[in-house]
């Protein structure tokens, strides 16, 4: 098995600078999003500072399991962004939020490892499914029930996310393992696409006009109903 992998970045609308970045190495397997927070300068060296060092880590560490090279790979790089924080206190506060896949075709799987509320979903045979859990306020009121769905788009605190990587020295990493197969299509973004395209949406986009075409109609579909994020994904479709 191979894979086809398409890549897009755009900064909105309303945004002055792209505080997101991504990492698409072919050679490794490592797909990584990560969309940073902590002022105009901030999120943008986090965000830097987390593709960086997940992608140096994974370079020099292959022999540990797909989990524990996530894992290991997302939490150093909170520890960087943290220490980098610390030291220029014109970024304190700063993180970003991290979604890396890890494709290892030798086990036919892939790793996700996740923190905050930047997304993956899997397209395969006729649907789509949302295969991470955002780390953010808003998901926690409707999990609790103190949230219905119609109350979602005025919820005053829907851009809280509640854990992030950088903002402390370490973090808990969500980790998810998938056997993979021909046909698989993972999407993985950052909110300033899932916040404002639905997820049938995203379906229909990749699938009607393919990867590439797909991903440039979602930015244009994100941006036409405002776009006030950065906005970035990614697509890893896997063939035979």
């Amino acid at each position: 098995m191979k894979l086809n992998t398409f890549a897009v970045t755009d900064i909105g609308l309303k945004r002055k600078n792209n505080q997101d970045s991504f990492l698409k190495d072919d050679s490794l397997g490592l797909y990584v999003v990560a969309d940073g927070m902590g002022g105009h300068r901030g999120g943008e060296v986090a965000s830097r500072l987390a593709v960086e060092v997940i992608q140096k880590f994974c370079q020099e560490n292959r022999h540990l399991s797909g989990r524990e090279l996530l894992d290991r790979a997302i939490n150093l790089s909170c520890q960087e962004i943290f220490r980098h924080s610390i030291q220029h206190e014109e970024l304190s506060g700063m993180g970003t939020t991290v979604i890396a896949m890890l494709f290892l075709f030798q086990e036919e799987a892939v790793y996700l490892g996740q923190v905050g509320d930047s997304r993956a979903y899997l397209m395969a045979d006729d649907g789509i499914w949302q295969l991470t859990e955002d780390h953010s306020l808003l998901n926690e009121e409707i999990r609790a029930g103190r949230l219905a769905a119609g109350q979602v788009a005025n919820y005053q605190f829907k851009n809280v996310i509640t854990r992030s990587v950088g903002y402390e020295s370490h973090v808990m990493v969500d980790v998810y393992r998938r056997k993979v197969k021909p046909g698989d299509i993972y999407l993985s973004c950052t909110d300033g696409l899932s916040g404002l395209v639905e997820i049938a949406e995203i379906a229909d986009h990749i699938k009607g006009h393919g990867p590439e075409e797909g991903l440039h109609r979602l930015v244009a579909l994100a941006n036409a109903r405002g776009g006030d994020d950065n906005i970035t994904a990614m697509v890893c479709q896997v063939m035979p």
